[in-house]
């Protein structure tokens, strides 16, 4: 299994959502990296994977995947009735 590793800006958003009452565990991120609810594919070869949170919320985490580690660039919440409607 390959390496998860986090960029400093992924870092500061767990850090930054932490402040505003919404703890999201690194084990959570990588959780949702090797098995997401949904996977999408986004701009310039980065995947978008997300998790459902609670009744409410999603975890959506936007990572870039090499040969030998996967790179998780940035992290944040959504509301479930935006990113779930198929």
């Amino acid at each position: 299994m390959k390496e998860v590793r986090f960029s400093d800006h992924a870092r500061l958003k767990m850090e930054i959502l932490a402040n505003h009452s919404l703890a999201i565990a690194p084990e959570f991120v990588i959780e949702t990296v090797r098995s997401p609810d949904k996977l999408e594919t986004g701009e310039e070869n980065k995947l978008i994977a997300q998790k459902c949170l609670d009744e409410n919320l999603v975890l959506r985490v936007v990572y870039r995947e090499f040969n030998t580690f996967i790179l998780i660039i940035t992290l944040y919440p959504g509301r479930r009735s935006r990113y779930e409607k198929d």
